[in-house]
């Protein structure tokens, strides 16, 4: 198991890995007390890629990744990994890709391990309101997202 941190325009980011395949994104809420291990490649290249998307550099992820979930939960995350950058969909339209209800699509994207590479934050309520986010600061940190990737909100 790999671990990374890099520092963002939104906190700090705690990067995990498994086999060279990413596995988590978190926020951290205060400094390691311990040193920084070395970090497998795909550390190295999802930090250096995170940098790019906040410099807008970058607008598709290309990483090995390796959500953990059930099988409802990783229906839902490859439906949100298809939203394209600068662009929204509404729970209700990924429940119906995905044969379920905008409950559960938002309960799935609530336990998003991956959040920002698997893009979460495009998802929002129905007439495009922002009804939430999992990620530190919750809307303020959504809100950041979708505007770093031009989309227009309400």
């Amino acid at each position: 198991m790999g671990l990374a941190f890099i520092d963002s325009p939104i906190g700090r980011l705690i990067l995990e890995s498994e086999d060279n395949a990413l596995i988590s994104v978190s926020w951290m809420a205060e400094d390691p007390a311990e040193s920084q291990p070395q970090p497998e490649p795909v550390l190295i290249d999802a930090a250096r890629q995170l940098k790019a998307y906040f410099a807008r550099r970058l607008t598709r992820f290309e990483l090995p990744l390796r959500p953990r979930g059930s099988g409802f939960q990783q229906r839902v995350w490859g439906a949100i990994a298809a939203i394209p950058f600068g662009h929204t969909r509404a729970y209700g339209d990924l429940a119906r890709v995905v044969g379920s209800a905008p409950r559960a699509v938002g309960q799935a994207c609530g336990r998003n391990p991956i959040p920002i590479i698997i893009p979460c934050h495009r998802v929002v309520g129905s007439g495009g309101s922002l009804t939430g986010y999992s990620g530190a600061n919750g809307v303020a940190t959504k809100q950041f997202l979708l505007r770093l990737e031009g989309v227009a909100l309400l």
